[in-house]
């Protein structure tokens, strides 16, 4: 089937848009802004404990947050089951990237919609019922793929309009992204900080397998002590409010003094 109309709207499996999603959403496309935007809206699980952490941040993000938190692994900021958007805007982006299972296409989408300036809205209305299914195409992305694709358009959108940044997390995840950053972003990081005592102790972390010489150390402070910006690679809403409190104590902007990238 050939799709004809000004608007599209995505209503493939895993989710089931009803007659009256769809109905608002066609509202939406017409009352908003909405040349160059992407919206969705709000989903409920079925069954109704599958995937409880993700189901509350792609339901509870705040308008700014939209934009904020594209960065995460989490992808998409509203989910592509829910997409409306112009066909106009959709032939601007460019088709989805059909390379096959193993591509998040979706994510790669998303992207290319805001390199190109698009927004985000979502409609603050459970429009849809989202189908966990164990063996949907979206288990067929390789981690390592998503990571890829998350540090380049990191390190496109933000790195290069900071002059030095401090990663939250000395951890494992905290390393992986200083290692997986070109070498140029890399000088940029002036600490890692964590919560840790023992991380805190050692002091530093040195990056075994740089080729510079002599190798590449890197002080670890804890959070109090670091200087923003922050790339933050701490899981949300996995410490029973804990890193949540310590981040709100600091009286930071997300979007300027860190973002992210859990």
């Amino acid at each position: 089937m050939v799709s004809l109309g000004f608007k599209l709207c995505w209503r493939g499996e895993p989710g089931l848009l009803g007659a009256r999603g769809a109905e608002a959403g066609m509202y939406t496309g017409s009352h908003f802004c909405f040349v160059s935007q992407i919206v969705g809206c709000q989903v409920r699980r079925d069954p109704p404990n599958s995937t409880e952490r993700y189901t509350r941040w792609i339901n509870q993000l705040a308008p700014d947050q939209l934009l904020t938190q594209v960065f995460t692994s989490n992808g998409p900021t509203v989910i592509m089951p829910t997409w409306f958007c112009s066909r106009a805007w959709f032939s601007h982006v460019g088709p989805f990237d059909e390379g096959g299972q193993g591509e998040p296409e979706d994510l790669l989408f998303f992207y290319s919609h805001l390199r190109k300036g698009g927004g985000v809205i979502r409609v603050d209305q459970s429009l849809l019922l989202y189908r966990y299914h164990p063996n949907a195409a979206t288990h067929s992305v390789l981690e390592t793929t998503i990571w890829t694709h998350r540090v380049r358009f990191l390190e496109e959108r933000v790195l290069p309009h900071w002059a030095t940044f401090t990663i939250w997390n000395a951890g494992r995840q905290g390393r992986r992204l200083y290692r997986s950053l070109t070498a140029g972003m890399r000088r940029k990081v002036v600490a890692f900080c964590d919560v840790d005592e023992n991380k805190i102790r050692k002091g530093f972390y040195c990056h075994e397998d740089s080729q510079e010489r002599p190798k590449p150390r890197v002080p670890i402070l804890h959070f109090r002590a670091a200087r923003p910006p922050f790339v933050i690679c701490v899981k949300l809403d996995l410490t029973g409010g804990a890193f949540e409190d310590n981040l709100r104590s600091l009286h930071l902007q997300e979007g300027r003094d860190f973002l992210h990238f859990s």
